[in-house]
């Protein structure tokens, strides 16, 4: 029997158990490829001793309904950074990529499905040059890689920030205040942008589109002036002011190689007090809410697409592939072009149009 590795790395996100259930599910159709997990992305290899764990019917029985992964995930470390304490307490990190290609080899591993987003799939990248076998699946909630027109786990985050939107219109309508409600995005403005339109919030800024103070103060104004007592802001942890900065602070978590982005909606409200509006203001951060729970149909159905087909590259041999969703269909696309760029809202886009056509203030 061949066997393949299943890894998933980055943050977790809706979908990624329908991923691993799909990937099973098509091998057992060969008879011929056994399925195995390694526990909290490539840790799992890593460490001593080894945390992988055969994936089987029974495993994977009834995850495509549920959230997280079964295989746990971390976004710290992985085998071209590995922490590594030091006599004086501090710590530094390794290249154990060598040492664990070596291990997979040996122990007859003869491919690996490695899920996961931009970071993970640099890390796919690397070992696949390096000589491994690898097919990566494209993961996050963010919508941010490229070369695919949606990754699975960014519905799901989009109709949870859409309920937010809802949730919100009700209790700034009844107080009459502005609500300034934070999303998650990174860099890109997917999430803030689909969940405005989707809520009908009055202003969305997002990372692509730096605003203006006083273009947001002016969109805010003429809506209380038309007698509207309320108004809802969605705002993508990305965002910036023109000539301001991200709010985003170094991690101290040893392994962690992102910022820490959180804080804009403070920001925003101070900006908007020392502008001179004059109504109450409330901001809420949406967080981690955004990327637990069940995932929507729409996530399943993708999800699966993927770990179909990221399952039949292995079959045939389609290494150093990434699986795509590109203009309504399931194909392949090579991880060195999946990870030379982002993908970034587009301010000229239709979308970004259609938000303008019904009034969505962007501060530009």
């Amino acid at each position: 029997m061949k066997k393949v590795l299943v890894s998933t790395g980055g943050g977790d996100c809706p979908g990624l158990n329908a991923v691993i259930r799909a990937i099973v599910k098509r091998a057992q159709r060969t008879q011929d490829w056994e399925v195995y997990g390694s526990m909290e992305a490539f840790n799992g290899v890593l460490r001593s001793p080894k945390e992988i764990i055969r994936l089987d019917d029974e495993k994977v029985a009834g995850i495509h309904a549920k959230g997280g992964t079964i295989l746990q995930t971390t976004n710290k470390g992985g085998p071209f950074n590995w922490p590594v304490k030091k006599e004086d307490g501090s710590w530094t990190t390794e290249d154990r990529s060598d040492e664990m290609i070596d291990y997979l080899k040996r122990e007859g591993f003869e491919a690996v499905i490695n899920i996961g987003g931009d970071g993970s799939q640099e890390i796919s990248y690397q070992l696949f040059e390096k000589g491994l076998n690898v097919i990566g699946v494209p993961k996050t909630i963010d919508n941010d890689l490229a070369c695919t027109d949606y990754t699975f786990g960014f519905q799901t985050a989009v109709d949870i920030a859409t309920d937010a939107v809802d949730k919100l219109v009700t209790t700034a309508e009844s107080h009459h205040r502005l609500m300034i409600l934070e999303v998650m995005g990174r860099g890109a403005g997917w999430i803030a942008l689909h969940s405005a339109i989707g809520g009908g919030a009055e202003v969305c800024l997002i990372p692509e589109i730096p605003y203006d103070i006083n273009k947001v103060l002016e969109r805010l104004n003429s809506r209380y002036e038309a007698g509207k007592g309320f108004a809802i802001i969605v705002i993508a942890e990305g965002a910036k002011p023109k000539k301001g900065s991200v709010v985003a602070r170094k991690s101290d978590e040893t392994g962690y190689q992102n910022v820490r982005l959180g804080g804009i909606a403070n920001q925003l409200s101070d900006q908007l007090k020392k502008a001179g509006f004059d109504h109450d203001i409330r901001e809420m951060v949406l967080g981690h809410l955004q990327r637990g729970g069940i995932p929507i149909a729409y996530d399943r159905v993708l999800a699966t697409q993927f770990g179909v087909k990221a399952m039949e590259m292995v079959i045939n041999g389609e290494y150093g592939q990434m699986v795509s969703f590109l203009h309504h269909e399931i194909t392949s696309v090579s991880l060195k072009r999946a990870t030379e760029e982002h993908n970034f809202v587009d301010p000229q886009s239709f979308l970004v149009q259609t938000a303008k056509g019904v009034g969505i203030s962007f501060g530009d």
